[in-house]
């Protein structure tokens, strides 16, 4: 069942993103306390879980984010697409994708955006035959304040 994470859901995705790129889970501590408020009350914030028998075995985050082109219709960004290795290619993580397009449509986006870090010819499958295409934008990143 895919619904949107509750307060209580916070260890679990912590756990779940040791399966995305993560080697550690962070310390309990006051900013992530308050990052995960930030990230429960913010409207435009949706993060997705994919729960079966009572655990989470799949996420994806979609951002919508307002926009003053497009006749001021916003867009919509997804990141975090991870689902337990114990449960992969069984369409959680699609079904988390699939949620995040009704979202994004409620929402009257004009677009949905997707980057992966992953190079698997099979991850990039996935993402093609959930809708997204690599060839009509070039996304470039910098990151800050890391090692990359």
């Amino acid at each position: 069942m895919v619904r949107e994470a509750k307060k209580e859901d916070l260890n679990a995705l912590l756990e779940l993103y040791l399966f995305l790129h993560e080697d550690s889970i962070p310390e309990q501590d006051l900013h992530l306390e308050n990052t995960w408020t930030q990230i429960i009350e913010d409207r435009n914030h949706h993060l997705l879980v994919n729960e079966i028998d009572g655990k989470i075995v799949s996420s994806c985050v979609c951002v919508i984010i307002p926009n003053l082109t497009r006749n001021v219709r916003p867009y919509a960004f997804v990141e975090n697409v991870v689902t337990h290795a114990d449960y992969r290619k069984k369409g959680y993580a699609g079904e988390c994708l699939d949620y995040a397009r009704k979202i994004a449509e409620q929402e009257n986006c004009y677009k949905m955006m997707l980057l992966t870090g992953s190079k698997k010819p099979e991850t990039l499958r996935f993402y093609e035959k959930a809708g997204y295409n690599s060839s009509d934008k070039t996304a470039f990143i910098q990151w800050l304040g890391m090692d990359k």
